[in-house]
């Protein structure tokens, strides 16, 4: 393998794009989400970590009402056993909204993962991990290239 496609593949293997709604969540989603890899040691894992289970993420009611949007990058560290270590997780860049922050921190409290691998044995890693939170109700945000909704039926004009 080429060393920039090596560094492509592990720059946008994983995608953890949660999207918070249950609207928007499904398994294909989950299994289809971009992230950023970052091991502590200077090898990279085969086998990237994959996220067990349903979305652990919860849109705070108070937002979701007021159909407040944004997304939150955390830094989480996944043990050789795929479980998240609450004490790691950090807000690497905010929403600009505190409850959405605090419910994608708390969030990670509940995942879990196939751990990542190296020739075949399982290797703790940190990751930058996305929390998308999205109204059905509002248009996507600027960017939302993954997050792509079907266009609204236009009628056909009247001759």
């Amino acid at each position: 393998m080429h060393a920039a496609s090596a560094r492509t593949r592990y720059a946008i293997a994983l995608v953890a794009a949660i999207l918070a709604t249950s609207a928007c969540v499904d398994d294909k989603a989950l299994d289809s989400i971009a992230t950023t890899i970052r091991n502590s040691s200077t090898q990279r894992p085969d086998e990237l970590p994959v996220m067990q289970g349903p979305s652990p993420f919860h849109y705070p009611s108070e937002l979701y009402s007021q159909r407040v949007q944004g997304n939150v990058t955390l830094s989480i560290f996944i043990d050789t056993l795929g479980v998240v270590h609450p004490e790691s997780t950090r807000v690497v860049e905010s929403s600009g909204h505190a409850p959405l922050d605090s419910a994608a921190v708390k969030g990670t409290q509940s995942l879990l993962f196939t751990p990542a691998k190296l020739e075949g044995k399982a290797v703790a890693v940190s990751i930058l991990f996305p929390v998308y939170y999205r109204h059905p109700d509002e248009p996507p945000l600027p960017g939302d290239t993954i997050l792509r909704r079907p266009a609204p039926a236009t009628p056909a004009p009247t001759p």
